[in-house]
């Protein structure tokens, strides 16, 4: 199998990345992007304006140097020895004084510029971090990992550069371009026209940079992406990789990715590299021209030498932001792109949003019903029409096989989806009209993967109950069976976990888990294959716990392992998102059916 058809499968995700912001490159951002831009600097638009201010002065002053230069030499010095030294002293005098006002203006504007640059990004850094966590799963779902790395730290970073330098510096390009156009033309129309001839070759060259440069970056973000996916997916699967010795294959998919990126890069530089020199060539050319014709007219008498000598440093002032400019559009292009999709992001709405106007539910029992519940991911229906009364306290356990719709149900309980059709109440409330803060309060989720912070054990305990005191953290934690093997660990509740709990057993981390949920004190508990990582021992250990823990508590639980199904007060038995059964534990299973079936299999297997 070649390198290069994992890269093949990837290309999609790489041109969806790069096709968000295609038109970008013709100079104008679109909507959503001018609106975020807006947003970000309408709390800084006076210092917005104070730089604007600063960027003139300095401006002025700089462009003001190749006059005074000039003026110098025609006043201040003259052929034979016969200067006016009080002239030329009056001009470096002026010329001092300008030094200083640039010097001055630009430490200013470099110091409120850099300031404003990194304020603005800070808000955006807060903003995109406080707005993905508040989106929906299903956002989740259908952004990979690597993307929305790639949007809090590439994408990021691209603004950063823009602010940080490119902004400025095509600012500053464009006023000088447009400032001494004007000024060659006042000097001296003859040389002006000089001047002019080259511009055809150098808007020529500008254009088949931009054309070629555009197509050089969406290679270049293309292949940064495909690096991106590949290095997430293969590091957030480290463990498979190393079972399956991986490694030599991931290291040619990476090869591969890795050279794609490096050939792009080369190509930009390589366009980079034929552009500046160019623009250096004919800024060069039209010099040496203008000091030609410019000399005959000196020899002549028809023009001073002090104006040849200004005209002369204006043109190197005329070309050097040629240079700038054309660094600048790939900046602006990076950044143009990576604002489009922070935009995107940014206008990501939840699927499961705030209710406007919240309904308080003041002290809850717990009681949950599916009113006519279907629901489909994506168009594919999992529920069909569920129609579910779960009183308060009762301990209910959904069986059947993969794919049945189980997790479906508890996920819809916990609003992490709203139903297709029908409606979810909790003590006769519809979930949508009761705020997130407050379900989430009432409905804790103990899923398979226990995942843990990286801080201490104690910490983990009190994420779900950061006000519970250390004597309600450790007597939750005795209660579930976990203190005994915290206790022993070499700081007990203040050892520290590491990523991802990779410190601690996936046993151990479950029965964290465990505790954390517990001490949280929902009224509803949902265990979607909590006792999944357990050992026997750790297990049984769970499930005497769970019988006073769930005691006077709406619980749903869903197992595979049907011993834990022993503690519910119902079963309900789904096949293909609908019920099928429904009754007690001991019911189902002397009535033989779907429950006895799956009963008899589960022992089966013990076997």
């Amino acid at each position: 199998m070649s390198a290069i058809a994992p890269a093949d499968r990837w290309r999609g995700v790489a041109s969806e990345e790069v096709d968000e912001f295609s038109a970008s490159v013709a100079g104008l951002l679109r909507k959503r992007s001018r609106r975020l831009l807006a947003s970000l600097a309408r709390p800084y638009r006076w210092q917005l304006l104070l730089a604007g201010v600063l960027i003139l002065i300095r401006s002025a002053a700089y462009l003001s140097i190749p006059y005074l230069v000039g003026l110098g030499i025609d006043s201040g010095i003259r052929p034979g020895g016969s200067g006016n030294l009080a002239a030329l002293v009056e001009v470096v005098i002026a010329l001092i004084g300008v030094l200083i006002v640039n010097a001055a203006a630009n430490f200013a504007f470099m110091r409120l510029s850099g300031r404003i640059g990194q304020d603005a990004l800070l808000d955006l850094r807060r903003l995109l971090f406080a707005h993905v966590q508040e989106l929906s799963l299903s956002f989740f779902e259908r952004y990979t990992s690597g993307r929305i790395i790639s949007r809090l730290t590439s994408d990021i970073e691209a603004l950063n550069e823009l602010l940080a330098t490119g902004l400025t510096s095509a600012i500053t390009a464009v006023v000088s371009v447009v400032a001494i156009t004007a000024i060659l033309i006042h000097l001296d129309t003859r040389l002006g026209v000089v001047t002019l001839v080259a511009m055809p070759l150098v808007l020529a060259l500008t254009a088949w940079f931009r054309h070629n440069s555009a197509r050089s970056y969406r290679a270049v973000r293309r292949a940064i992406v495909l690096v991106i996916v590949h290095y997430v997916e293969s590091l957030g699967g480290i463990r498979a990789v190393h079972a399956f010795r991986r490694e030599p294959r991931n290291q040619e998919i990476f090869e591969d990715v890795n050279g794609r990126y490096r050939d792009a890069n080369i190509w930009s530089n390589r366009l980079a590299s034929t552009f500046g020199p160019g623009i250096i060539l004919l800024g060069r050319l039209t010099t040496t021209s203008v000091l030609l014709f410019g000399g005959y007219l000196v020899v002549q008498g028809q023009l001073t030498l002090g104006v040849l000598t200004a005209f002369v440093l204006y043109l190197r002032q005329f070309f050097e932001p040629m240079q700038d400019l054309s660094q600048f559009y790939n900046t602006f292009q990076a950044a143009g792109a990576a604002l489009e999709k922070l935009a995107g992001v940014m206008e990501e709405s939840p699927t499961v949003p705030d209710p406007a106007a919240p309904v308080r539910l003041g002290d809850i029992k717990g009681s949950v019903a599916f009113e006519g519940v279907t629901f489909a991911y994506r168009d594919k229906p999992v529920l069909h029409d569920i129609e579910l009364a779960i009183p308060a306290g009762q301990i209910l356990a959904l069986v059947g096989e993969t794919g049945a719709g189980k997790t479906t149900m508890a996920r819809l309980i916990a609003r992490f989806y709203d139903p297709t059709a029908g409606r979810l109440t909790l003590d006769g409330v519809d979930l949508r009209s009761i705020s997130i803060s407050e379900l989430r309060r009432a409905v804790v989720v103990v899923t398979q993967e226990s995942f843990l912070f990286s801080g201490t054990v104690g910490e983990n305990l009190l994420f779900g109950r950061p006000e519970a005191t250390r004597e309600e953290m450790i007597a939750a934690a005795s209660a579930i069976g976990a203190h005994d093997f915290i206790a022993a660990l070499p700081n007990g509740y203040d050892t520290d976990v590491r990523r991802r709990g990779v410190r601690l057993s996936s046993g151990q981390r479950q029965l964290v888990a465990f505790a954390r949920a517990f001490l949280a004190d929902p009224r509803v508990l949902i265990l979607d294959e909590a006792t999944s990582s357990l050992d026997l021992p750790s297990e049984r250990q769970v499930q005497h716990a769970l019988r006073t823990l769930l005691r006077d508590r709406t619980a749903i639980i869903i197992a595979h392992r049907l011993s834990t199904v022993d503690i519910a007060d119902r079963v309900l038995v789904l096949d293909a998102g609908r019920v099928v059964e429904d009754g007690a534990p001991a019911d189902l299973h002397q009535a033989g059916g779907r429950y006895g079936s799956l009963h008899r299999a589960w022992l089966e297997s013990l076997a």
